[in-house]
């Protein structure tokens, strides 16, 4: 961003600042004092662990050339803008830097693989032109504002992700993105403890009621409740299918992208998370407004047409040529904890360990029992949260969809693990089931399988493993159990 002290305190309703001060320019903001750099604006948020009013001092020692702050900060030295609410003023200034750039705003919503969407469409269109995005999964009311004021504001594209919990979550987001394209990826169960009334898909479909003047809707036509939803907006909208809908953008999965010469997925040609780089890659069919044409994309599964589906028909409505679309996808990676994988021994792991609900569980379980094929199959999982009055439900259907895939072993940490057991046994799972409490845990339980009940069926061939959970599980530790070198 390039905003003065002037223009700050004008979009706030604050008094002018006197003389020439008025005229210094901020070039980006913070709300961690370890990121500010000369020029920033610091803005202090009140958090139920931290208050950044108490760093807003080592912020002007780091450099910041202002600070937004919810009450008076006496001795500054630097200005200070007070105001009732620092992150709703956090939205406003970028709603101003919204204005004043060029880009064609992408938002990007859904319930499952919005990250692994918004990171492969930014891979996409930075082949197209200059691109910002934010990064990871920083998508809420302060993680999105603050990516959309650290661009430089001469881009072509903006790449932003939405992501919501609460009521009026996407109100304040859609606010200050006004998209020029809205893409909704899906809609299911996930944080249905604070959307459950109106329902999810509402909810989601509210990012088209803030459209751009001339924007446009892109939809999965795959979910009923959100198509529904989408057109009682009124938008302009497009749809996709990963299902076979009738739709102008369509995609399907034809298998396991070909290994390339030196990429051997087994690790003999390759080793660690070159492997399973190698292992994750899909084939898809696409189908672009009339044009159609083979892809690879580095999701391997049925789940992955619906990314492939839904990068392809941002691009293409951005202007993107089919070519430049097929090369972005090959040459994307999928972010960290979304199902990236590294061979560990004669086991391919599956980290999708950042969250979990029930349409992303489902769809990486698939994914993963598909990938082991007449391997050894293992799932490592966590409770899913926020889902409210419905929690017990969806972890019992969680362990009948388990059971369908025959898993050799259940391992599982976190609340919620009787109703999973529940939905096991009603589906006659007879495998392995084994709760956990921590990493130490894990270790031993994952030593006695490999002596006692899998060694003999994965010694050949390996096996595979999917770690996947809720954030507050940390099921990454039970990953650096088999990835650091520990004896297990």
């Amino acid at each position: 961003m390039r905003l003065t002290l002037h223009e700050i305190a004008s979009c706030l309703g604050l008094p002018r600042f006197s003389g020439s001060e008025e005229h210094t320019v901020l070039t980006s903001v913070a709300t961690d004092s370890r990121a500010v750099v000369p020029g920033s604006l610091f803005v202090c948020v009140s958090g139920c662990r931290v208050d950044g009013h108490d760093f807003a001092a080592k912020a002007a020692e780091q450099g910041a050339g202002a600070i937004l702050a919810s009450r008076s900060l006496p001795h500054m030295t630097v200005p200070v803008f007070v105001v009732p609410d620092t992150v709703r003023a956090l939205g406003s200034l970028a709603a101003l830097w919204r204005d004043r750039t060029k880009a064609r705003v992408v938002g990007v919503t859904g319930t499952a693989g919005k990250t692994t969407v918004k990171e492969t469409l930014a891979r996409v269109l930075s082949l197209a032109g200059k691109t910002a995005r934010n990064a990871m999964n920083n998508n809420n009311q302060i993680g999105m504002p603050r990516a959309v004021l650290n661009t430089d504001g001469d881009e072509d594209f903006w790449v932003m992700e939405a992501g919501i919990s609460q009521p009026g979550d996407m109100d304040d987001l859609g606010a200050v993105l006004r998209p020029d394209l809205a893409l909704i990826l899906n809609a299911g169960a996930a944080h249905t403890e604070g959307l459950g009334e109106k329902g999810v898909a509402w909810h989601k479909a509210r990012l088209l009621s803030y459209l751009a003047k001339g924007g446009k809707g892109l939809v999965s036509a795959d979910y009923p409740d959100l198509a529904r939803e989408a057109r009682a907006t009124g938008a302009d909208i497009r749809f996709f299918s990963a299902a076979g809908q009738d739709a102008a953008f369509r995609a399907s999965y034809l298998g396991a992208a070909p290994v390339a010469a030196g990429e051997d997925a087994a690790g003999a040609g390759a080793a660690g998370e070159d492997a399973g780089m190698a292992a994750s890659r899909g084939k898809y069919r696409l189908w672009l407004d009339g044009t159609e044409l083979d892809v690879i994309a580095p999701f391997r599964g049925e789940y992955g047409a619906e990314n492939v589906a839904a990068v392809a028909a941002a691009a293409h409505t951005l202007g993107v040529d089919a070519s430049t679309i097929a090369q972005g996808l090959a040459d994307a990676r999928m972010p960290a904890q979304r199902f990236n994988q590294v061979q560990a021994g004669s086991w391919l792991l599956i980290d999708d360990t950042y969250n979990a609900n029930p349409l992303s569980m489902r769809r990486m379980l698939e994914a993963a029992a598909e990938q082991a094929g007449s391997r050894p199959f293992v799932a490592v999982l966590g409770a899913m949260l926020e889902l409210g009055a419905q929690a017990a439900a969806e972890h019992e259907e969680l362990g009948r969809h388990l059971a369908r895939l025959k898993p050799a072993a259940v391992i599982w940490k976190g609340t919620c693990a009787e109703d999973v057991r529940r939905g096991l046994d009603m589906a006659g799972y007879a495998g392995v089931w084994q709760p956990v409490a921590d990493a130490e845990d894990f270790a031993k339980v994952w030593r006695d399988l490999q002596r006692h009940k899998l060694e003999a069926s994965a010694s050949a061939c390996g096996g595979v493993a999917l770690f996947k959970g809720s954030r507050s599980n940390r099921l990454e530790t039970l990953v650096s159990v088999l990835t650091n070198g520990r004896e297990v």
